[in-house]
């Protein structure tokens, strides 16, 4: 079965790289200077070749003999040399000055891109996570090079991978009246979180799913996500003729195909449309093609400016209720990539939006009573992030520039960090499809890739990559999802056994001591066994009775938090299949 070798390889890939970061030494071949972390080295960039740079001092606060500084928008390249003496996992570091705001650094690994480095205005010198690099055996090269320029290197850190901790995702939703069909999808996503990655496509409106037959023309496969957008279903453009009817096509997906829908917004600006060459009433979604302003309509709840987003919320809500009255989940992204500010959501900074989210949350969930919803935030930066009580997944939306099949780790790991590790995320839109070679080798366990439409698909992806992508054991296809209508009734025996997994990891790492393991052990084979005889009531009993367990004042001191967090839920989830 393809899931299961899939695993096999995951943990083969896991236990070759841990062998060899153990024994791994670094062999510098440019004189790099030790840092005060023995495993680590640092180069410095003044050392490094450079192209359209020059060497500074006036700065203070930097490393070595100097820092490089001239990059621009269009010139200007740092490359380091680094010699190693095995094929391995590395985490790299850049040392760096951005006062001129915030910036973004090219990064190549032996001349190939390997997408962005973000760089966070600061007054002095400070560092950046480039996430991880594969680095061959011998020399390679690492160059950082102009993006979008007016900053300042000092050196790169190289340092040797060490395992990730486990995921602590719990199969848990935000909002606790979701359906079963949402808590199924999300059930699904978790038992599956670093072991494959869902393969997804974009598709335009009232398109007849053109890109998804390419692919199934190209590589004999299909998407497992399709992602859908209610562009035309924003107010503002159906005052102007616009229709499109994509919840047929998601139920049709959901139902006939057997698929996962996922659902974006490209949410027309309620009004102040510009309308102009260059800024038309349908481009109307973008910063530079409206005068809406998001602040001035939350600070004025009596505005007719406000009562427009409501009334759009509205609107949006209408059709994904006739999704939950058929039963079918949703990916649910509003709102995507705030931080960049070329949307007119996220044109006003972090805190307009985050206000938006919420009411956008309370008005879906509380009024118009959406429990199919699955929250899927996608901005990376902690300053614009909502709050994990109002998010259920986290993305970022991938586009490093044509066939860069880079794993994007660094912005992975940051996500991870964004969230404690226990949330999914997701790469919610892309252009090139990271390589699934790379990808656990990496610990890039993104949950779901989903392909933007048109061009891009098939002007930054060749055809034999997404061949490969698609028959790919990594990679799960429409084809190879199971019937996600019936997964909690069908992964029974695996949720007992997931359960039996977590207590004893908890008991060995001493987030539960040996008493109370015992204990919740013993009430889960109990349960297990009624199970087995049918008794599902009883089942049910013995369940809740190690609830009680983890709830009981007197073991409090004696259970961690992650351990009690994800027992509850996952006990919580294992009823609710019972009940099926």
């Amino acid at each position: 079965m393809k899931l299961q070798k899939s695993f096999d390889i995951f943990k083969k890939a896991k236990l070759l790289f841990f062998i060899i970061t153990l024994s791994f030494t670094l062999l510098p071949s440019s004189s790099p200077i030790a840092s005060e972390d023995v495993s680590s080295m640092v180069y410095e960039a003044e050392e490094a070749q450079l192209s359209d740079l020059k060497v500074e001092k006036s700065l203070s606060g930097f490393s070595g003999s100097g820092y490089v500084t001239g990059f621009t928008n269009d010139t200007g390249s740092v490359t380091f040399t680094v010699e190693v003496p095995s094929t391995a996992v590395y985490k790299l570091t850049v040392g760096y000055a951005a006062p001129y705001g915030y910036k973004k650094a090219n990064l190549l690994l032996n001349g190939a891109g390997q997408g962005e480095v973000e760089l966070t205005e600061v007054s002095g010198f400070t560092e950046a996570s480039a996430g991880s690099i594969l680095l061959n055996e011998g020399s390679n090269t690492i160059t950082l090079e102009k993006g979008w320029g007016w900053y300042i290197i000092d050196y790169i850190k190289i340092v040797p991978t060490e395992n990730p901790e486990q995921h602590q995702v719990a199969k848990e939703l935000i909002n606790p009246h979701a359906t079963k069909e949402a808590v199924s999808l999300l059930s699904f996503l978790v038992d599956h979180y670093g072991k494959n990655i869902l393969s997804g496509q974009q598709v335009y409106p009232n398109d007849n799913l053109i890109d998804v037959q390419f692919i199934h023309q190209q590589t004999g496969k299909k998407p497992a996500v399709l992602g859908l957008d209610f562009i035309d279903n924003s107010p503002s453009r159906v005052e102007r003729g616009t229709s499109a009817d994509e919840v047929k096509v998601a139920i049709d997906w959901w139902n006939n195909e057997g698929g996962i829908v996922a659902f974006t917004w490209h949410w027309n600006a309620p009004k102040d449309l510009i309308d102009q060459p260059g800024k038309e009433w349908w481009r109307g979604f973008y910063s530079d093609s409206t005068t809406f302003d998001l602040q001035y309509a939350l600070n004025n709840p009596d505005s007719e400016d406000y009562q427009l987003l409501i009334r759009d919320i509205d609107a949006i809500s209408a059709e994904l209720k006739k999704l939950q009255d058929a039963n079918v989940p949703v990916l649910w992204r509003p709102l995507h990539e705030a931080e960049g500010g070329w949307f007119w959501w996220g044109a006003k900074g972090p805190e307009p939006v985050k206000e938006l989210w919420k009411i956008m949350y309370d008005r879906m969930t509380n009024h118009h009573k959406l429990n199919n919803l699955i929250w899927v935030w996608n901005s990376v930066s902690p300053e614009w992030y909502p709050g994990h009580e109002y998010v259920d997944i986290v993305s970022y939306d991938s586009y490093p520039g044509n066939y860069n099949y880079a794993p994007i780790s660094n912005y992975f790991e940051r996500l991870v960090e964004l969230v404690d590790n226990k949330k999914l995320v997701a790469m919610a839109e892309n252009g090139p499809i990271p390589d699934p070679d790379l990808l656990p080798l990496y610990h890039a366990n993104w949950s779901w890739f989903s392909t933007w439409n048109g061009s891009v698909l098939k002007d930054q992806n060749t055809i034999d990559h997404l061949k490969k992508v698609y028959n790919h054991d990594y990679v799960l296809t429409l084809d190879e999802l199971p019937n996600l209508k019936t997964y909690l009734s069908d992964s029974i025996p695996t949720q007992f056994q997931q359960i039996d997994d977590t207590i004893n990891r908890f008991s060995a790492d001493g987030q539960l001591d040996k008493p109370i393991a015992s204990q919740l052990t013993n009430s889960l084979r109990q349960a297990e066994k009624h199970f087995q005889k049918g008794q599902f009531k009883q089942a049910t009993k013995k369940l809740e009775d190690l609830q009680k367990s983890l709830e009981n004042p007197g073991q409090q001191k004696n259970i961690g938090p992650d351990a009690k967090r994800l027992l509850k839920v996952n006990a919580n989830v294992l009823m609710l299949s019972l009940k099926e």
